[in-house]
């Protein structure tokens, strides 16, 4: 199946209590598309840059086998900019700068021969935005996924829910499901917002894991416990372009392959963090993946006799 990632393209500058950066490469679409690119899915982005964005990350991308033609460059632009700094526990991040320059005046335009993706990824970009891509669809999805934030809910409430009733799967943190929902318990907050359009919800806990809600059937797979944990940043895109490339890769949409979608972005997460930014998903070898998977299944397989 064809996988479509629509969102940010950008440049961030990142400091955490292990180091920091100058501006980088960055962008919820280009971890995105990194992370599905290590599968066997079909993946393009739809973006938007300024002539500031070097060519080499454009060359990076097509040498992953990531279609660019959807990412426009409006030369007399510059590129969006995020600058945060991490305090101790990783868990928390102050923004320092937000720089939307191109960004500000984003209209996506989905290439012809990507409207009839079968997968549709949207990454966190204003609800509007999301809508248009929806509605540039020649055909419905078999599968479109969202991912929001709080700052939405609290900006573009009206907006959003229509974005959320055309959705398949949405993906959140546990926080945001809180605020979405008015639950405190997960389980009632992912039963909440299925009634609100998505059959699927998937709420990300960060170092402890992932839910992932289908009607009455819960999965919870863990995060992988890590020496070094180097840059968050990306780590949440990351887990939903591995989501999105395995079910992409294997054409099998069932609550039973999800879970093992959930798996296998949640190991694509933990390669993103070891290194700043998109280091490391650019250069991670399928050999590497295949031992962090077993990994994965090492850390939770058990037997008991009754």
């Amino acid at each position: 199946m064809k996988l479509l990632a629509i969102g940010t393209v950008a440049f961030d500058a990142i400091e955490t209590p292990f180091g920091k950066t100058d501006k980088i490469l960055g962008g919820a679409a280009t971890y995105i598309a990194l992370a599905a690119s290590k599968l066997k899915a079909e993946v393009n982005i739809v973006s938007v840059v300024g002539g500031d964005f070097p060519g080499s990350y454009l060359d990076m991308m097509v040498q992953n086998n990531i279609g660019i033609e959807g990412i426009k460059v409006i030369e007399e632009g510059k590129t969006f900019f995020w600058a945060g700094k991490y305090h101790i526990d990783m868990n928390n991040r102050d923004t320092l700068i937000t720089e939307l320059n191109v960004l500000e005046n984003f209209d996506p335009v989905i290439p012809e021969e990507q409207k009839k993706s079968e997968i549709v990824m949207l990454g966190n970009l204003h609800p509007a935005v999301q809508l248009s891509v929806i509605e540039q669809m020649e055909e419905k999805p078999k599968l479109t996924i969202l991912d929001t934030m709080d700052f939405w809910m609290n900006s573009t409430w009206d907006l959003l829910m229509k974005v959320i009733a055309k959705v398949d799967v949405i993906t959140i943190n546990d926080a945001e499901a809180r605020q979405l929902s008015g639950e405190f318990s997960l389980v009632k907050a992912a039963q909440k917002i299925q009634e609100m359009g998505p059959k699927v919800v998937v709420i990300k806990k960060g170092e402890h894991g992932a839910l992932l809600f289908n009607e009455r059937k819960i999965f919870f797979a863990p995060a992988l416990p890590l020496e070094d944990v180097f840059d968050p940043t990306g780590a949440g895109d990351t887990f939903a372009g591995g989501f999105a490339g395995y079910l992409a890769e294997t054409g099998d949409l069932s609550f039973e392959n999800m879970k093992k979608a959930i798996i296998v972005g949640s190991a694509l997460a933990s390669f993103s963090v070891e290194k700043f930014g998109t280091e490391k998903l650019q250069e991670l070898q399928s050999k590497e993946f295949e031992i962090r998977l077993n990994e994965f299944k090492n850390l939770t397989e058990y037997s008991y006799d009754i």
